[in-house]
């Protein structure tokens, strides 16, 4: 394959095994540009975007109208990329049309290449309806942010025999139903290790371990732009106290007349 190819749900799929796929979010034209010339595989749009853009606690507010816009914005700057949108909250869980025209927006009207949905063995009949109409879908189990109310709280999950077995179970019904990828979110390294082995989709993990068949960042979080990361993540910049310092040395410079500084 060209480095200059655009990647596709079939070809990342099949790095299962040969090559670790890195993904990272993005919201926005710049930041799918720059993340395209990196030559990141996958760009997310996540329904994180709520948390990281628009200053909600929570990914539950984020409409689908938002999704539509943010990802026809990373769509417009990733050539190569394989753009993955997510579907966002009660786009998808009422029934199969509800999730077949909500996926189908964020492809046609959007530009995306592939949706991500949370849950398991619930929603692999969702799965096989998304593909039936030609649309790659990635999976996501482990902690589901959609469900924190139900979970009570952003927890690693999988801890118990328990919830690990119904991971297991979620992952592999995911898998049967044609996921060309998973996302394995805060579990234990040992079970996400398990399920990479068990599974012939590609794992992605975030707060998984290192036996992933790949690992994804919130970009705010590799970029040291968040107030807070989790204890998982490894920040690759410290952009807020450079933007801080920036904007602050703006403001004294306009307070005291050295910006703009004199004409000609």
């Amino acid at each position: 394959m060209s480095a200059s190819e655009k990647w596709t749900a079939p070809r990342v799929r099949g790095l299962k095994g040969r090559r670790r796929i890195a993904m990272l979010t993005a919201y926005d034209c710049p930041t799918a540009r720059l993340l395209d010339a990196a030559g990141i595989p996958i760009a997310l749009v996540g329904d994180s975007v709520g948390m990281t853009q628009l200053g909600y606690e929570t990914t539950l507010p984020v409409t689908l109208e938002q999704m539509i816009h943010h990802t026809a914005a990373v769509a417009r700057g990733a050539g190569r990329a394989l753009v993955v949108a997510d579907l966002p909250f009660l786009s998808y869980q009422p029934s199969l049309a509800d999730a077949i025209r909500s996926a189908g927006r964020l492809v046609k009207e959007a530009g995306a290449d592939a949706v991500k949905l949370e849950g398991g063995e619930a929603y692999a009949d969702t799965v096989r309806a998304l593909i039936a109409c030609g649309i790659p879908v990635m999976g996501h189990v482990g902690l589901l942010p959609q469900s924190v109310r139900a979970l009570g709280g952003y927890r690693t999950q999988g801890r118990t025999e328990e919830s690990a077995e119904r991971i297991r179970r979620d992952a592999r019904a995911l898998d049967e139903a044609g996921c060309f990828a998973i996302v394995l979110e805060c579990i234990p390294a040992g079970l996400a290790a398990e399920i990479t082995r068990a599974v012939s989709a590609p794992t992605i993990g975030i707060g998984a371990g290192p036996e992933c068949d790949g690992q994804v960042l919130v970009v705010n979080d590799l970029l040291g732009l968040s107030e807070r990361t989790p204890g998982f993540v490894r920040p690759y910049a410290r952009l807020r106290e450079t933007i801080g310092e920036a904007f602050a040395k703006f403001r004294q410079d306009v307070e005291s007349g050295a910006f703009p500084g004199a004409p000609g």
